[in-house]
């Protein structure tokens, strides 16, 4: 059994580039930085090291989510890792790992309209669908309760506080 599953958070490289296929398939690429911290054998201190990861989205959520994708802009995602190998026109044999994203989650705010992401929305590969938000529990307004004569408890006679055991 393999298990190929990808979970990153960070912040995008440059900005989302969409293409279309052909047949008409919508294809968005974009680069993911992630940060691994290690620490210098000369100084002893701890250093970012940064690991830049590309990432490709497929379908009309890739169309409807590149609008919200700019340089900057701080997501988690969620997908598969696919190897790719091509050559090239000079004959040259290139190849890369990539994350095939099937859950992608905004978490910083929207530059150019001020609208904020970090409420978790959320598009997923069951379909361009922002998850709703939890419903808010608002209590309904209370009857009026009639007031009873107030009553007096007593103690009980045989407890005394040194029957607690702390």
């Amino acid at each position: 059994m393999s298990i190929n599953r990808v979970v990153i958070s960070g912040n995008l490289t440059r900005d989302a580039e969409l293409k279309a296929t052909n047949s008409g398939t919508h294809v968005l690429t974009f680069g993911v930085a992630v940060n691994d911290r290690r620490r210098n054998q000369q100084t002893g201190e701890w250093e970012d090291y940064p690991n830049f990861i590309d990432c490709t989205m497929f379908g009309a959520r890739a169309e409807a989510v590149s609008r919200f994708l700019s340089k900057g802009t701080k997501v988690a995602i969620e997908g598969k890792l696919r190897y790719r190998a091509w050559e090239t026109q000079d004959g040259g044999k290139r190849s890369k790992l990539e994350v095939v994203v099937d859950e992608i989650e905004f978490l910083s705010r929207n530059q150019q309209s001020g609208q904020s992401f970090g409420g978790g929305q959320q598009y997923s590969s069951q379909g361009f669908a922002p998850q709703a938000p939890a419903p808010t529990y608002v209590p309904a307004p209370a009857a009026p309760v009639a007031s009873a004569p107030a009553q007096t408890v007593q103690p009980a006679a045989d407890f005394f506080d040194e029957d607690i055991p702390f």
